[in-house]
């Protein structure tokens, strides 16, 4: 059993020490609590359990506390993945709600399992998710700053391989902060959030450029055609440097490879194999 998962690229990290350890801690907390949560759960229960943590914590750029657009509205996008069944859910840029994982989580029995604004919503409060504003004090004032622009690569995502050998992935993110109003990033998608039998990867970054390296099914594609992982993301972020691509991702195979990367200072994740690790 082995579980990763990232709290995006934040900046703030490496200069302010008292934002660096306050990540550090809930990280480290929330992969603890996943970790403990995969020995009785599968991946796909896991990874949802896990990211919905993330998302409810105001350090991260997902859920509560997520970016504002342009217009002064939150749009949330999440996905998930089940390495198993194959079968991939989310939806995007739905407003006023607390979890879209768990949104997500409830379109997978659905033969349409990618919903996006009102639909999405309407759909979530059908199966009884209320109604939340997710905007918090220090969001709204960074906000009427425009402090939001120099901010704009935060995502959370978690990766788990369970007691059977499934694999299970989910990605969530509030977008960039003042992004054109329904911009679509790359969590929802498959180049942003994908899982098969083989591997499974979440990414975070800069979500054009993830889609435009189509990063984490090319990197599970690889692995599924015998690379290792870690020779996956290498071969695959090398491709990303011929047009600068801004990306991190955390990933896990159904061997036990357990893997991040990024391609510029950094991302923050944390990792529970046989011990804890948490970036430094």
């Amino acid at each position: 059993m082995k579980i990763i998962i990232h709290g995006g690229f934040f900046s703030e990290s490496s200069t302010n020490q008292e934002t660096k350890k306050a990540k550090q801690d809930a990280l480290a907390e929330i992969v603890t609590l996943g970790h403990e949560y995969l020995k009785t759960h599968t991946a796909l229960e896991t990874v949802v359990y896990t990211v919905a943590l993330l998302e409810d914590n105001a350090l991260f750029n997902a859920g509560i506390g997520s970016q504002i657009q342009s217009d002064g509205k939150v749009r949330l996008s999440a996905s998930l993945m089940d390495g198993k069944t194959e079968k991939f859910s989310g939806v995007i840029n739905i407003e006023d709600v607390k979890n879209p994982i768990s949104i997500a989580l409830s379109l997978l029995p659905y033969d349409d399992r990618v919903l996006s604004g009102e639909g999405a919503q309407q759909f979530a409060r059908k199966n009884g998710f209320k109604y939340f504003n997710p905007i918090t004090e220090q969001r709204q004032i960074e906000y009427e700053a425009k402090l939001n622009q120099q901010n704009n690569t935060g995502t959370v995502g978690c990766v788990a391989l369970d007691s059977k050998g499934n694999l299970a992935v989910a990605t969530s993110t509030g977008g960039k902060g003042f992004e054109i109003p329904c911009r679509v990033s790359d969590s929802a998608t498959v180049a942003g959030n994908y899982a098969n039998a083989h591997a499974a990867i979440s990414c975070t970054g800069v979500g054009e450029d993830i889609v435009s390296g189509a990063l984490a099914a090319k990197i599970v594609t690889r692995v599924t055609d015998g690379f290792s992982l870690k020779a996956a993301c290498d071969k695959s972020f090398t491709e990303l440097k011929t047009f600068d691509g801004f990306a991190g991702v955390i990933g896990i195979t159904a061997d036990g490879e357990i893997y991040h990367c990024d391609s510029h200072p950094y991302m923050v994740w944390a990792a529970f194999d046989v011990n804890l690790q948490v970036f430094n």
